[in-house]
Formats: C-alpha cells, sequence, structure tokens
C-alpha cells in the first residue's frame, strides 16, 4: 500500500511492548510520531529508540505520541529494552509494535525489498490529530535518523497551521514564517507582525501573539 500526504493513517489493532492497542483510540486527539526500525538487539536502532525516550519531555511539550515498529514479537522488545535503557541512561515508555506477521509493517510499506532486507526499514510517518499524514521520511537501515530534525519538523507544521503560512529552509521557532503567495501584502500586513515583501511571490512575517490585541 502506498501513502501519501493527506492521506489518512490506516487504522490497526496489535499487540505491543505497553499492551494491546487500537491505534486511532491510542492516538486520541494528539500529534503521533509513528517510526519503524529493522530489528531489536541491532546496534543502530538500539542508539535511535534510546534517543526518542530521551527526548521524551520534547514530545510531550508539542503534545506528540512516539510510537515505534519492528517486525518482532512484544516478549523479544521487552527482553531488549533494558539494554536500551541501559545504553542511553534513558526509560522507554512508549509503545513499541509487535509486527512479527509484518501485517503493520506492509500497510504502511515499511518492507522495501529492493534494499536487500525483509525486515521494516527506518519508515517515519508524522500524523495529525486529525489522523492525516503530514510527512514521510525513509532511512537506510545503515544511517540512524535525526530526532531533532523531526521535531523541528512537528514545530514547523503546528506554526503552519497556527498560522496559515509556511517555513523555510532551515527554519528553527522564532524565525520568521512565509506568507502564503495567494494573500495580497495588503491582506498580510493586517494579518502577520513585520511582513517585510522580497519579491512578490516571497514574503516573510511574524505569526502575531496569539494574546495579543489586534
Amino acid at each position: 500500500m502506498s501513502l501519501h500526504l493527506g492521506d489518512t493513517a490506516p487504522d490497526f489493532t496489535t499487540d505491543t511492548s505497553t499492551g494491546t492497542i487500537s491505534f486511532h483510540d491510542w492516538a486520541g486527539d494528539e500529534w503521533v510520531v509513528f517510526f519503524s526500525h529493522p530489528a531489536d538487539f541491532t546496534p543502530v536502532c538500539t542508539t535511535e529508540l534510546g534517543r526518542v525516550a530521551q527526548l521524551q519531555a520534547e514530545w510531550d511539550k508539542r503534545g506528540v505520541k512516539p510510537i515505534a515498529l519492528s517486525v518482532d514479537t512484544a516478549e523479544e522488545h521487552l527482553a531488549w529494552i533494558p539494554d536500551v535503557n541501559e545504553y542511553s541512561s534513558t526509560t522507554v515508555s512508549y509503545p513499541i509494535i509487535a509486527d512479527p506477521d509484518k501485517t503493520v509493517a506492509e500497510l504502511y510499506d515499511m518492507i522495501h525489498p529492493g534494499a536487500g532486507d525483509t525486515s521494516s526499514v527506518r519508515s517515519v510517518f508524522v500524523i495529525d490529530p486529525d489522523k492525516k499524514i503530514r510527512l514521510t521520511m525513509t532511512y537506510p537501515k545503515s544511517t540512524g535518523r535525526n530526532f531533532d530534525e523531526i521535531l523541528r519538523v512537528v514545530d514547523a507544521l503546528q506554526e503552519a497551521d497556527r498560522g496559515a503560512c509556511a517555513t523555510g529552509a532551515d527554519w528553527q521557532p522564532g524565525d520568521k514564517v512565509i506568507v502564503p503567495p495567494h494573500v495580497p501584502t495588503a491582506e498580510a500586513q493586517e494579518t502577520y507582525d513585520e511582513v517585510e515583501e522580497h519579491y512578490p511571490y516571497l514574503r516573510t512575517a511574524r505569526l502575531k501573539d496569539a494574546g495579543a490585541e489586534d
């Protein structure tokens, strides 16, 4: 199954390291970062799952629930988690989906035979509270992900939703946003602060503070 941006993230019910979940019910009204890894008891995956646990306060601050998947059993996840915790000096509290029959991995197109492996690749899905897929990324088996970048993406998506705007290259929280090209400059000046026109199609601005008066 090929999933695209804007699609509804498929629902499923499955066993995890924290018990059985129904995905949409578990997600509730929060954002989700759903990521797969090739296998338990492997080096790169150990560093990745530990890093996600270290960032738990950052996920919480943004209203994000992380959830992992590999094609291992729940028992294997539970046996491996102590290694992850010890290596990264953290505590993995988010669920790791058990998918030994590859049902969920195939539902989310996480099995890429051309990559030379029948295990799940390093996929990432950012899913919003409406269960819409907002971002997809796939990394090779040999390359660990930069979860600080995934946090940045969540920040950018949430900022864009809040201000009906876009964000430029390397955008960080606090930077100016980009005014949509279809919005006239006069209207933009009423909607945003510090509007600057670089070209007719490229204008930067700051979002008005949520509590500021007009």
